[in-house]
């Protein structure tokens, strides 16, 4: 299980005395924890990994904005924290696809669903990050679907 694995690193990170990752992990595991104590009131579960990798791709997304506004406002100190930051959340993260491998996917879920024109964008998207939501980032790839229905 990926819960499992972050808590291994945070003990890793621990007995090598490696504080920035340390506390990048901490981070991780806190917002998993806010993420269990949200769904405690939920009425399904949905799969343990799914939740972590969906709290991943959440923070990741953060992280990169973050670095954006930082880079912007002149602020390259806290940019480089919050890029050590992605880095180590992005190790956890199963292999993200490849734009052209991405985009084959896209052309192929467009032929199966029978998409032709932007009306049928929710479907495309929808099917994509069914099946493969956890590989992608969904901002990138909606622009790709986009493209390729325009």
């Amino acid at each position: 299980m990926l819960r499992d694995s972050i808590k291994a690193a945070q003990i890793t990170a621990m007995k090598a005395g490696d504080k920035p990752r340390l506390a990048a992990v901490r981070l991780i595991l806190a917002k998993i924890k806010d993420r269990d104590i949200e769904l405690r009131t939920a009425d399904s579960l949905p799969d343990d990994d799914a939740m972590v990798i969906d709290v991943l791709q959440k923070m990741v997304k953060q992280r990169r904005e973050s670095i954006q506004l930082f880079e912007e406002g002149g602020r390259p100190e806290k940019a480089a924290e919050e890029k050590a930051e992605l880095e180590v959340i992005e190790t956890f993260l199963p292999a993200q696809l490849s734009e052209e491998e991405t985009k084959a996917l896209i052309e192929a879920i467009k032929a199966e669903v029978g998409a032709e024109s932007m009306k049928d964008m929710g479907k495309v998207v929808a099917a994509l990050k069914a099946r493969h939501g956890t590989q992608l980032d969904m901002g990138k790839a909606s622009g790709w679907v986009k493209a390729a229905l325009a």
